[in-house]
């Protein structure tokens, strides 16, 4: 039997709510008596019906509970609540005159912390209520801790994600600038000679036509040569080879241009930016991934857009990145039948600049799409993404720029990215 006085001389628990479910109410009393002795703030039920109104209206730090009540018998109870995500993590201790085995398994099985035989002895109870509110308080602060390792750890891919990112777009800025300054001289040159060389053929072809006319019969020997080295053929094919190279140079003196641009070298970060420059110079560096069968049809539908203050450098990744995913998608089709289509489209609506690009292709699948800006996350196969492009444009898009970027897709369809910029704020700030 429980004895009718209670020791004096407690150490003082933690403040918690208790739930006491209990049908005799002499129990319900003594209980009830005994822990709010000992601090404990302390409500109760009679029956398991009012017990589960009583846990969903206030969810209690730790419950009492009798196994033979009148409607709901107390594995029934238990049951009940550890089904419920928000009460599962709360401890129940069974208090029962059933004293076999079974009945304490079958209390465990239910959900049951732990398991006291009546009658009781109120220094085991208080221990036991002591010991699993300790146990209820240290899971809380695991579970807090859990989540902020999760935090940190989503925190730590992020950054990884940047520095990685960083690395590599430092990387290429170096190669531009190597590029720019080792190619830029010879295509220079050509280019400067290739214009007085070709005026220069044009008097040597006006030479041999004057000698020609001059000179109509020539020796059998020299017959013989100019029909060897077919002296017609030349003199017509000559101009359009040097113009070729003349084309060629103009072509590698435009993509070193856009190359520059792209990078934005030996400019400040921040800067004003021809947002359909940076489009089109960006297409022009993707131009041998668009053009080879079947070629992908460029769309625009430009909008009268202000010089937008941002980052121009990354606002250039995160148009490498969409337009590369673009053509990643289009790539993938299968369909001869389907004309490859990328289209960009610009606004300006309420202070914001919006870029969007769409593809017809293969689309998004469902499932993955809550984890496409993932950092390390891609759908590519292994080897040719590391999953930070999307997660790289996130970051410039959305914390560099205080912006929006979304994506709609319907698979077998195609996909469109959407990005606004706001054209104020860096301004302003």
């Amino acid at each position: 039997m429980a004895p009718s006085s209670f020791p004096i001389e407690q150490p003082t628990p933690m403040a918690a709510d208790l739930l006491i479910v209990d049908d005799t109410p002499a129990n319900l009393r003594l209980l009830s008596e005994m822990l709010q002795t000992q601090g404990y703030g302390v409500r109760k039920a009679i029956n398991g019906t009012m017990a589960l109104k009583a846990v969903r209206s206030l969810p209690p730090d730790l419950i009492l509970l009798d196994i033979n009540l009148p409607d709901l018998d107390g594995y029934q109870v238990c049951e009940q609540l550890k089904q419920e995500p928000a009460f599962k993590p709360i401890p129940v201790i069974f208090l029962s005159a059933l004293s076999e085995v079974e009945d304490k398994i079958k209390a465990f099985s239910s959900g049951g912390a732990d398991y006291i035989t009546k009658p009781f002895v109120v220094e085991e109870v208080l221990a036991r209520v002591e010991h699993h509110l300790e146990l209820a308080q240290l899971h809380q602060e695991l579970t807090a801790k859990n989540r902020d390792l999760e935090t940190a750890l989503v925190q730590l891919k992020k950054t990884q994600a940047q520095m990685i990112q960083q690395e590599k777009m430092a990387g290429l800025s170096q190669l531009v600038a190597g590029l720019a300054h080792e190619i830029n001289n010879p295509v220079g040159f050509i280019a400067g000679n290739l214009s007085p060389a070709l005026d220069y053929t044009h008097i040597l072809l006006d030479v041999i036509s004057r000698y020609q006319a001059e000179l109509p019969q020539p020796s059998p020997e020299l017959q013989a040569f100019l029909d060897d080295v077919e002296l017609d053929f030349v003199r017509t094919d000559l101009p359009h080879l040097m113009q070729s190279m003349h084309k060629g140079t103009e072509r590698l003196k435009s993509l070193l241009l856009a190359l520059r641009i792209f990078a934005h070298l030996d400019e400040s970060e921040v800067k004003q930016v021809d947002v359909h420059k940076s489009l089109d110079n960006t297409l022009r560096l993707l131009d041998h991934r668009l053009t080879p069968a079947p070629a992908i049809t460029i769309l625009k539908e430009y909008a009268d857009l202000p010089h937008l203050t941002c980052y121009g450098r990354k606002l250039n990744q995160v148009f490498l990145h969409l337009l590369n995913n673009a053509i990643d998608a289009l790539r993938q089709r299968r369909d001869p039948a389907v004309e490859l289509k990328i289209a960009i489209k610009t606004s300006a609506i309420e202070d914001y600049c919006w870029i969007e690009i769409s593809d017809n292709g293969v689309g998004i699948a469902p499932e993955v799409r809550s984890q496409l800006f993932d950092p390390f996350y891609t759908t590519k196969p292994i080897g040719q993404g590391q999953g930070l492009g999307l997660a790289t444009s996130y970051q410039i898009v959305v914390e560099d720029h205080h912006g929006v970027l979304d994506f709609t897709s319907e698979p077998g369809v195609g996909t469109t990215f959407k990005m606004g910029i706001p054209m104020n704020l860096l301004r302003d700030s």
